[in-house]
């Protein structure tokens, strides 16, 4: 039951933000079980579409208090205790890392996730690209992997962000 609950205060919370019904998720493209370097859950991932947006609601549990960057990295492999078998971020177009970055940013980038003092939290996100571009480079022959990293990730410095080891790891999947 533990992942059930954060699985729909996501949808919840991916529900509530939408403004018109045109933007309600509408198919599940895949989706992702975290875990933690010793193997425990660590959160759950689900790649929602609508129309041509797809949408990456991400909810994390038993992680330390406060910002972790988030990322989606190039092989969906994640063998613990490093997870460094998930290979660098997922960067299909050859960009630089970050948003405030004057240069870049990429697939792979997403915004910080921060823990609450229980340890819990989520945030959602649109993907840049059409459902058929972001499904290709998510689902190819080696699949992907998102990736919770120990510290914040500064959102401009190449290649990662300074955001630190690698705490929480999970392979997307179709459904």
């Amino acid at each position: 039951m533990r992942i059930i609950l954060p699985l729909s205060l996501s949808a919840l919370a991916l529900l509530g933000g939408c403004s018109t019904v045109g933007q309600v998720p509408t198919a599940r493209l895949g989706a992702a079980s975290l875990s933690s370097a010793n193997g425990l859950p660590a959160g759950t991932v689900q790649l929602l579409a609508a129309g041509d947006q797809v949408t990456l609601a991400v909810a994390i549990a038993g992680l330390p208090q406060g910002p972790h960057g988030l990322h989606l990295h190039a092989v969906g492999k994640c063998t613990a205790p490093d997870f460094t078998s998930a290979g660098p971020h997922l960067n299909p177009g050859g960009h630089q890392h970050g948003a405030e970055n004057p240069a870049g940013s990429h697939l792979g980038d997403l915004p910080n996730i921060t823990a609450g003092s229980a340890g819990a939290g989520s945030v959602t996100v649109q993907l840049k690209g059409t459902r058929a571009e972001i499904e290709q480079h998510l689902f190819d022959a080696d699949g992907t992997a998102i990736v919770v990293h120990a510290d914040a990730d500064d959102y401009r410095t190449d290649p990662s962000g300074n955001s630190g080891k690698r705490i929480a790891c999970g392979v997307l999947q179709r459904p």
